[in-house]
Parts: C-alpha cells; structure tokens; sequence
C-alpha cells in the first residue's frame, strides 16, 4: 500500500504572514519509514540522471540532501552563509523579501562536468534554490535536477527552476 505522504506534513496557517499556509516536514522525519520512503523517490529521480553529486543550501538542504548522497554513493555538499565553510569559498547573491543575502559554496565542492542534483525540504520563492544552481554552474558543474520533498506553489519558487529537471513529492 503506498504511503500517503500528506498525512506526515504539519500545516501553519498565517506563517510567515496573514493569509499565507506554510508546510513543514518535522512530521514527515520524526517518522523513520515515512521519510525513508520519501527519499528513496528521490534516490530514484537521481539515478534516473546518473547524478555523481548532490548539493543542497543551508540546514535545509542538508535534510534531504545527505540521506539521498549517501544511498547513491556519492558527495553531499552545502552551500551556507558566509563564513560557515572551512577554505575558498564562491558566492552568489539572492533576493530577499527585506533585502540580500548570499550562499557560498567550497570551490572544490564540485569539479568541472560533474552531474548534480540540488536538493532542499522544500520550494518557496525559489531564491537559494536559484543561488546554489548558480554556484555549481560557475564551478563547471551540470545540473541535471532539482529535488524537493514539498513544492509550496503560491510562492513561485518553480519559476526559478523551471529550466532544469524537476522533482518534488507534495505540493500545496
């Protein structure tokens, strides 16, 4: 019997604003099989594209990101803020709704034509998401797909994504 996923996502009326209902996955993980279930989809997605490494932005990222590079076999990488990565670090700058901010990635994080996967929990406006595609594409990475476990669709993150291959398990 499939897993229906919806049941394990927690629903936030009026967060982050009036009139707006966020998604959260804190459900979904305190659930062992729920969320191996749900990686495993994207486990499936990624080696449909042969991906050879995965990176994903901030704590976020990392949530989806590391579960699904270890069951490939392959590197996780995270694209943080500013000063959170040890070495030579690029960055790429991202539209807030108060202002700027920037993700930095090692630039020894991906290697030149290497197929990544950019993997977060979700997809809201599409901003770190557009950052971290920006920062594998300038260290000569091909991204060959996005992963999400929810798509929140009144925020339009997908009009950031929408010229690469797209995954995601729920959308709201």
């Amino acid at each position: 019997m499939p897993i229906d996923f919806s049941k394990y996502i927690a629903s936030y009326p009026d967060f982050p604003e009036p009139g707006i209902l966020f998604r959260d996955i804190s459900p979904l993980l305190e659930n062992g099989e729920v969320y191996r279930a749900a990686t495993d989809k994207i486990v499936d997605f990624a080696k449909e594209r042969n991906v050879q490494m995965i990176v994903g932005p901030e704590a976020r990222g990392f949530i989806v990101g590391c579960p699904v590079a270890y069951k490939l076999g392959v590197g996780f990488s995270p694209a943080r803020k500013k000063n959170k990565l040890p070495g030579e670090t690029i960055e790429e700058s991202y539209g807030l709704e108060y202002g700027k901010s920037s993700l930095y990635l090692r630039t020894n994080a991906v290697q030149p034509g290497q197929r990544v996967l950019v993997t977060d929990d979700l997809l809201a406006t599409g901003g770190t998401i557009d950052a971290t595609i920006r920062l594998v594409e300038k260290l000569g990475g091909i991204v060959v797909g996005t992963a999400f476990l929810i798509e929140l669709s009144d925020f339009k993150g997908r009009e950031k994504v929408k010229d690469y291959d797209f995954f995601t398990l729920l959308k709201y």
